[in-house]
């Protein structure tokens, strides 16, 4: 039977957080804040070599209730677990809390605050999904410590806050795509986004005819396992090599004068990826011409198994799977080894398609997959 996984109103997901505040810390909560996860269309691990890269925010959004302390302490709780916990603000370090309190307390410390606050956290982004729960989880903290202590913050200092959350206290090597999209989402709309200056600009993604399913093949995803970073360290020694900065407007036929030929496969991935993010972007500026749209989804995916190497055979089996039922194109999403891919549907074929994913997940003896329509939603904001 194929699994979907349902909307929850963001006002529900806020009664949620509310009600963990209230039995873990007493009274109530100063505010709510919400933050969403996020699909990237297409444009996968080239944000931290410069490239282009074309998200777009999740209706599925992590909400934090909290309040502000007036000592030094930090102090968290999740409707995902029975636990909770607290820290001294000067013991926040790299590991230190670690798990997903390394994303709460590292947003704090990167803003530089002296008070502490207690936080509730309750969420409809899925865990290890490919998702972005963590940026969804930072950003709705980051809204939420900006405003509890009126700080002369932009979104853009609370996205490089986040970023910085994220590669040094919790120890992941993402590039800043995740939050960028949670804090500059517009509905109806997809960012593209400049990894070189983190210039931005709002790309329509309507698409009257056709949706865009996502598949979580329930393969956990985990980017703290070192196969990120890897790919990451990678690029930039192939750019060390190359005599470059940045892999940004380099020739994809430069990678066959490599002799290293992983090195190789690893900047052709990339420079051909950020040639296929402007197509799309044009595409989708125009009246969107969905098989070839389909078409950069699937090469991208080709990409990423083959030269890139970030894969896995759920992942593959999705993505195969949604091709022979029909799909424009398809492609995994998000940082790889697991997590969740796309495919371009038409919308009349949507159950049809995800049943097809699930029929072949089962044949093959993989984890069931759990399903999502993706609705191009808004950013990180106060809900109550």
């Amino acid at each position: 039977m194929t699994a979907w996984l349902p909307v929850v109103d963001e006002a529900e997901l806020a009664d949620g957080a509310v009600e963990r505040f209230r039995t873990t810390f007493g009274g109530e909560p100063d505010g709510v804040w919400i933050a969403p996860g996020r699909v990237n269309l297409i444009g996968e691990h080239v944000d931290y070599a410069g490239g282009l890269v074309l998200p777009f925010a999740l209706p599925y959004v992590t909400a934090v209730a909290a309040r502000r302390r007036d000592d030094a302490v930090l102090r968290a709780a999740s409707t995902g677990s029975d636990m909770h916990w607290g820290i001294a603000l000067s013991a926040i370090a790299p590991g230190s809390p670690d798990g997903w309190g390394a994303y709460v307390a590292g947003v704090s410390w990167a803003l530089g605050l002296t008070m502490g606050a207690d936080i509730a956290v309750h969420s409809a982004v899925p865990v290890g999904s490919g998702l972005s729960s963590s940026a969804a989880l930072e950003c709705a903290v980051a809204v939420a410590l900006r405003d509890l202590f009126d700080l002369d913050a932009d979104r853009r200092a609370l996205i490089d806050a986040c970023i910085r959350a994220e590669n040094e206290i919790a120890g992941a090597s993402t590039g800043g795509m995740d939050q960028s999209i949670a804090m500059l989402a517009e509905p109806g709309h997809a960012l593209l986004l400049d990894c070189l200056d983190f210039s931005s600009r709002q790309i329509p993604l309507d698409l009257p005819d056709a949706e865009i399913l996502v598949i979580d093949t329930n393969a956990p995803h985990r980017l703290v396992d070192g196969q990120y970073g890897r790919r990451r360290a990678s690029i930039e020694k192939a750019c060390a090599d190359l005599g470059v900065s940045t892999l940004r407007g380099l020739d994809p036929a430069a990678a066959s004068a490599m002799t290293d030929q992983v090195s190789a496969a690893r900047v052709r991935h990339v420079t051909s990826e950020i040639v296929r993010v402007e197509q799309a972007a044009e595409l989708l500026n125009a009246t969107p011409d969905l098989a070839a749209l389909g078409a950069l989804l699937t090469a991208s995916h080709r990409s990423l198994r083959d030269d890139y190497e970030v894969s896995s055979p759920e992942l593959d089996s999705a993505v195969r799977a949604s091709l022979d039922a029909g799909a424009f194109g398809a492609r995994m999403t998000g940082g790889g080894f697991g997590g969740s891919a796309i495919a371009l549907v038409d919308r009349t074929r949507t159950e049809a398609v995800a049943d097809a994913v699930t029929e072949a997940a089962s044949a093959a003896g993989l984890p069931t997959p759990t399903f999502l329509t993706a609705t191009p939603s808004g950013a990180a904001h106060r809900q109550r």
